[in-house]
C-alpha cells in the first residue's frame, strides 16, 4: 500500500475493455468512468472507516489488480453467452472473488480488523457493475 503502481490496474482496465469489444460490446467510457467515481468512493470510505487513511493512488491500485478476475469472466464471454444460468453463478463468484480480495488488502493494509464486510460490500457493488456490463 505504500507504493502506488497504476500500470497494472490501467492495463487491466484496457484488457477489460478489450475482452468486452472482442465481445461486440463498446464500453471503455463505462469502464474508465466507473472505475473513476468507484474509485472515488471507496476512497472516501475508507478514509471515514480507517484511523490511518488512505491515499487515492492506492485505492485506484488496489480496485485494479483486484480487477483482473473480471477481465477472465469477460475473457469467456467471448466463447460464450453468459446470460444464462451458468453465466450469472460464474458472475456471481467473480464479484465474490474481486470483492475479498479487494477487502482482504485494504483491511490488512490499514488495520481495520473485523470490518471486512462493511468494506466488502461497497466493493462488491463496483464490481458488480463491471459484472452487468460483462453479462449484458
Amino acid at each position: 500500500m505504500n507504493e502506488t503502481d497504476l500500470a497494472g490496474p490501467i492495463l487491466f482496465c484496457v484488457a477489460l475493455g478489450a475482452t468486452l469489444l472482442l465481445a461486440g460490446k463498446v464500453q471503455f467510457g463505462y469502464i474508465y468512468g466507473m472505475s473513476g467515481i468507484g474509485c472515488l468512493g471507496i476512497y472516501a470510505l475508507l478514509n471515514l472507516m480507517s484511523s490511518s487513511g488512505v491515499s487515492y493512488g492506492c485505492v485506484a491500485s488496489v480496485l485494479g489488480y483486484c480487477l483482473l478476475p473480471m477481465v477472465i469472466l469477460s475473457g469467456s464471454a467471448v466463447f460464450f453467452s453468459l446470460q444464462g444460468m451458468i453465466g450469472t453463478v460464474l458472475a456471481l463468484v467473480i464479484i465474490v472473488w474481486c470483492s475479498l480480495s479487494a477487502s482482504k488488502i485494504f483491511i490488512s493494509a490499514l488495520d481495520m480488523e473485523g470490518q471486512q464486510l462493511l468494506v466488502a460490500y461497497p466493493c462488491a457493488l463496483l464490481y458488480g457493475l463491471f459484472a452487468l456490463l460483462t453479462v449484458f
